[in-house]
């Protein structure tokens, strides 16, 4: 059974083509760049590429996509033939060949102004009930691709699930006012606590959801490391998030002084993935406790795919400020 995966140049991608390949199973990579985890070279908005792309498949998982960073390079236009037309294209060649399960990337962005409530208000607790109210193109265009997703899975009984992932990348914060007050480590520590996970949780998820698929028939599911919080939290957490997060681990705070790290003052969200790891069988490693857990025995908490993986970027071009340009 050969696993075609797109993206296969990105971070996720090239993961996932590692891990399968390390687990001795058959992967096709496909990526309109080439690399050393890329097999054949186009655009999934080519719907010939892809139905040929398709050809002896019997798994996808769709994560290549034009990303946030790429909202100030790139025309409307772009992003609707790249995330929705080159989904829809997959889609309909998947049913074509007889696929068994698609997998489809999406992201925690897509949820937009619903992240961010009034300053007065407490934080928002995310799970897949919420409601997303995109704020940009990426944004619009996953959420759109999620919808041929579940039309199809619907319409022709394709098991898709669609798996709505935080943050996993290594590169710099895109604000500047978050990059001149934590390091890297520090902010992707304090994220863990609320919207990030690993890229090897990242992974064995994708690779649960391609097995689980089959069974559940579609669904939505929020991936990110397991916050420590709850919902009776999110007051506090808006109002005094260091405070919370020193009740919850009291050896806290001579951990991060240790390193000269900071905690977040505040938080504006905290995403729930209870469902993921229910629904999934998803039992990620690395959250905030495991982080301190290395932090006392002066260990890296970032898997080793994560570091071998490194920082890939987005653009060709590189920029003076931040890892890319940010449009307002």
């Amino acid at each position: 059974m050969t696993v075609l995966v797109t993206g296969s140049a990105g971070h996720l991608g090239e993961a996932l083509v590692r891990r399968l390949r390390a687990d001795g199973r058959a992967v096709r990579g496909l990526d309109i760049k080439p690399s050393s985890y890329t097999d054949i070279v186009g655009s999934i908005a080519d719907e010939t590429f892809v139905n040929d792309a398709m050809s002896g498949i019997t798994r996808v998982v769709h994560a290549a996509t034009l990303h946030k960073p790429h909202v100030a390079t790139h025309t409307k236009r772009q992003f609707v033939d790249t995330n929705v037309g080159g989904t829809v294209a997959l889609l309909e060649a998947a049913v074509a060949h007889g696929v068994r399960s698609f997998v489809f990337t999406s992201t925690t962005s897509a949820f937009g102004a619903a992240l961010s409530p009034a300053a007065d208000e407490p934080a928002a607790w995310i799970d897949e009930d919420v409601v997303p109210v995109p704020k940009n193109i990426y944004g619009v265009t996953k959420i759109a691709a999620e919808g041929m997703c579940e039309l199809v899975a619907r319409k022709e009984r394709l098991p898709v699930l669609v798996l709505r992932t935080s943050r996993f990348f290594p590169e710099d914060d895109d604000n500047a006012s978050v990059r001149s007050a934590y390091g890297t480590l520090n902010m992707q520590a304090n994220e863990l606590l609320y919207r990030r996970a690993d890229i090897e949780d990242i992974v064995e998820a994708h690779l649960l959801a391609l097995d689980r698929a089959p069974s559940l028939g579609f669904g939505r599911y929020i991936v990110s490391a397991p916050t420590p919080f709850s919902r009776g939290d999110v007051a506090a957490l808006r109002q005094d998030a260091a405070a919370v997060v020193r009740g919850l681990f009291p050896e806290v705070d001579a951990l991060y002084a240790a390193r000269g790290w900071r905690f977040l003052p505040s938080l504006d969200r905290v995403y729930d993935s209870t469902r993921a790891r229910r629904d999934l069988g998803w039992t990620p490693k690395r959250d905030f406790a495991f982080v301190l857990e290395c932090l006392r025995h002066g260990e890296d908490f970032r898997s080793e795919l994560a570091r071998a993986i490194g920082v890939k970027g987005y653009h060709d071009e590189v920029f003076a400020e931040g890892p890319y340009p940010v449009l307002g």
